[in-house]
């Protein structure tokens, strides 16, 4: 591909993008690898070009832009070397026209602008979540040691006992040791929080969202196979890749619960009153993760956060329906909104009497309204929302 065709492939692929995140399809990642999987003649340079053009365009395009190619032109607007490349050569961009609509550029959109603010987040750590993120794996404290594992590269060695990280897009995953289940990819802020939680050996902890099982692993892990762990979440593709993931890891998983929504309680009956520590990793806009996925700007809207409030609090009345009295539920978010993370421990605190705010010492981030926050800017990990409560 040339140079100019490149951006055109861009503009072509942000267009879908776009329409995407407006119908709250399939992210950009796996857009993009649908494409290319269908155009061979692309090499592995065309790829990486082209990406990175996608990512420079929606990283610096706050509101949704109109088209691929008003993002591409915003780019070339900040880039002499992009906009040369819209000369209307074979298979490249037309010249830009004198009236043509380029995107507007920012942070977010104003509403969401406005709300990061009002979360107590000034530019300097909202422009630092459209950061690029490094690549942060935990050594598997079953199988292997910080300290004396082997790897193709030096990592740097991070907060968490077993954390290290890497440049961004290592490709830890062709390792043996990823393989083998001697790491897992896992950033340095989940990791801190898993440290964090007030576990024992013998406990009975149940990951009420657990998804592909990231957390309860780290859990595992750090307990030595020594609590009775259930790892339970809605979502049957997620929750399916758990136990291949858990037996690579040597990790003891009691009991996987695919739950009903909205009837959790039908399948986790057994454990009503009776967990030592229920974590509830709740489903939130990510605004923490925007280094990761910068179209999740694109995507919330104030009804979106709204629906997501509600599951949030759902899940956070089933998680005291499991708690046993003076047990502990920890909610957890990946996002530096107020709404998703302190205004949800406030209204808790509200519906349930009784039950007490307590700290978590994590060596990085800072008391945050009810809770702890962690982000990109202070403490190098994901933005992450993190309270412990405890039952009357």
């Amino acid at each position: 591909m040339t140079p100019a065709a490149r951006v055109q492939a861009a503009i072509d692929l942000l267009d879908t993008v776009i329409a995407a995140a407006r119908g709250k399809g399939a992210p950009a990642d796996r857009i993009i690898a649908e494409y290319f999987r269908t155009r061979r003649y692309a090499g592995s340079k065309d790829r990486r070009a082209v990406r990175d053009l996608i990512y420079q365009a929606i990283r610096l395009c706050g509101p949704v832009p109109e088209s691929g190619r008003a993002a591409m032109l915003a780019v070339a607007g900040q880039d002499a070397g992009v906009a040369a490349l819209f000369d209307g050569s074979p298979h490249g961009p037309a010249p830009k026209a004198d009236s043509e609509v380029v995107a507007k550029t920012g942070l977010a959109p104003k509403w969401l602008a406005t709300a990061l603010r009002a979360s107590g987040l000034g530019g300097p750590e909202i422009a630092a979540l459209l950061d690029r993120a490094p690549l942060d794996i935990r050594v598997n404290a079953l199988k292997a040691d910080r300290a004396t594992i082997e790897l193709p590269e030096p990592g740097e060695p991070l907060a968490a006992p077993n954390a290290l990280r890497f440049a961004s897009g290592t490709q830890v995953e062709q390792w043996d040791a990823y393989t083998q289940g001697l790491i897992e990819v896992q950033d340095l802020g989940s990791q801190l929080i898993i440290d964090a939680l007030p576990v024992t050996p013998g406990d009975t902890i149940i990951d009420l969202c657990a998804g592909g099982g990231g957390k309860t692993l780290a859990l595992a892990a750090r307990l030595g196979n020594a609590a009775s762990i259930v790892a339970a979440d809605t979502d049957k593709r997620r929750l399916g890749n758990l136990a291949p993931r858990a037996e690579r890891a040597g990790a003891q998983i009691d009991h996987i619960v695919l739950l009903d929504p909205t009837r959790e309680m039908r399948a986790l009956g057994n454990w009503a009153g009776k967990a030592d520590h229920v974590l509830v990793d709740a489903p939130c806009s990510g605004s923490g993760t925007w280094r990761r996925s910068p179209e999740g700007r694109w995507r919330l809207d104030p009804a979106e956060l709204k629906r997501l409030n509600a599951l949030q609090d759902h899940v956070l009345n089933v998680g005291s329906y499991l708690v046993k009295p003076g047990g502990t539920l920890v909610f957890v978010t990946c996002s530096v909104l107020d709404a998703e993370g302190t205004d949800r421990i406030a209204a808790f605190l509200t519906q349930h009497p009784g039950w007490q705010v307590e700290p978590l010492a994590l060596p990085l981030g800072r008391a945050h309204g009810l809770g702890h926050r962690l982000d990109p800017l202070h403490d190098g990990t994901d933005g992450f929302f993190i309270a412990s409560l405890r039952s009357p």
